[in-house]
């Protein structure tokens, strides 16, 4: 088993805030959605190696700020990421520290969490 995307929701009519952030300050690409689903304002973005997507669904409702719920990713140059998410005023918080895995957590536009780290080692001691 392994994970093939994450869903998450956003706010009707902010596309462009999803773009911004996942596509600009993250440096996502953007792939196109199937065109059975193409009507939906969904939004989908590579997450990684293989096949791992990060998908955004237009919601109406609260989308519950800052909840525990939130994405992964681990980056190779986790300075360079931490700098770019100040640049863009989306720096949360340092977690509880994981032994070999640095990380910290930011706030995409809607609230959403996003967390991202470096694998460096054995986190189990």
């Amino acid at each position: 088993m392994r994970l093939q995307h994450v869903s998450t929701p956003y706010p009707v009519g902010l596309q462009e805030d999803v773009r911004g952030f996942y596509g600009g300050v993250l440096g996502r690409t953007e792939k196109q959605v199937p065109a059975t689903l193409a009507d939906r304002g969904l939004i989908w973005f590579e997450a990684g190696a293989g096949e791992l997507e990060l998908h955004f669904v237009p919601e109406n409702g609260s989308t519950e700020p800052y909840s525990a719920r939130h994405v992964c990713f681990e980056v190779d140059d986790l300075e360079d990421a931490r700098e770019r998410v100040k640049r863009a005023r989306r720096f949360l918080r340092e977690p509880t520290p994981i032994p070999n895995r640095p990380r910290f957590l930011c706030a995409d536009p809607f609230g959403n969490l996003v967390e991202l780290t470096t694998i460096v080692g054995d986190s189990r001691r």
